[in-house]
């Protein structure tokens, strides 16, 4: 018995996967902002935290 390794079409989602909402392109970029701004955030704190204990 042989298949596919690539399998196409609708075999290849996971049941659980196909139940679960579509996330459209547009909400994805605004949180991709918000990820960069949480960074740089939490660098800074790690920094001055750092910094504090060291000096």
């Amino acid at each position: 018995m042989r298949r596919e390794l690539i399998l196409s079409g609708a075999s290849r989602s996971h049941p659980f996967r196909a139940t679960l909402p579509k996330v459209r392109a547009e909400v994805r970029r605004r949180e991709d902002d918000s990820d960069i701004k949480l960074f740089a955030l939490s660098f800074t704190a790690f920094f001055v935290c750092i910094y504090t204990f060291i000096f």
